[in-house]
């Protein structure tokens, strides 16, 4: 019983935390910056000039939920980061100019999430849904069979939906670290802060492995419960 608690403890703890590293960073870095020469959508404005990512747009979204969109060619960024002149708006407008830029010059890397995000989306949705469904069925049904089942498939979908979170992890970071720090080192961050903006475009690029991680990590803690 002891070990069950720790081992679960354990799982519960791992689940979170690469979110919560995520998270933390993010918070960490959110402050102004005293001699910040824009907010974080004055340099994706700018950005969208320099390299002529012509039909490009900015615009803000609801807060946590910065992204590029191809199908709208916009940049979208939450109100703290697209009026905010923190290390965390400056790094995140320019991570999401990165995917732009990829978009704009159709490389290879940015197809990754054009083909295969909104699948992991559908996947992970679909395993949540029949995960929910396991205990109805079991009553309606009378059977453990019915029970099982629907987690078995829910642990499968889970399990692929986070492979192909993975999948997209070049693309990710490939837009922070092949295209946004670069442009920063350029003298859009001082010096002294390029470390910690390197940080947060770290946890911007790890995001969906983060959440990846979780869900894998989330069925190990149900196949434990399973097990007892």
């Amino acid at each position: 019983m002891m070990i069950f608690a720790l081992l679960a403890v354990v799982f519960i703890s791992l689940m979170f935390a690469p979110q919560m590293w995520v998270r933390y960073v993010m918070r960490k870095h959110s402050h102004t910056i005293e001699g910040m020469p824009g907010t974080g959508g004055e340099l994706a404005t700018h950005l969208i000039e320099r390299f002529k990512l012509d039909g490009i747009g900015v615009e803000e979204t609801e807060e946590n939920q910065d992204h590029f969109d191809p199908n709208d060619q916009m940049v979208r960024l939450s109100p703290s980061n697209f009026h905010g002149r923190s290390l965390k708006a400056v790094a995140v407008a320019t991570h999401e100019i990165g995917h732009a830029i990829q978009f704009h010059r159709k490389e290879d890397v940015f197809l990754l999430r054009s083909k295969y995000l909104p699948r992991a989306e559908q996947i992970r949705r679909i395993g949540g849904y029949a995960l929910w469904l396991s205990p109805v069925l079991a009553l309606m049904m009378k059977s453990p069979v019915a029970l099982i089942l629907p987690i078995v498939i829910s642990v499968v979908l889970q399990i692929v939906a986070a492979m192909t979170y993975l999948i997209v992890l070049p693309e990710e970071w490939d837009a922070s670290f092949g295209k946004a720090m670069p442009i920063l080192e350029e003298g859009y961050v001082p010096d002294e802060y390029l470390p910690q903006a390197e940080s947060v475009l770290k946890a911007a690029a790890l995001t969906y492995f983060a959440a990846a991680l979780s869900s894998v990590l989330n069925l190990g803690y149900l196949l434990l419960l399973l097990r007892r």
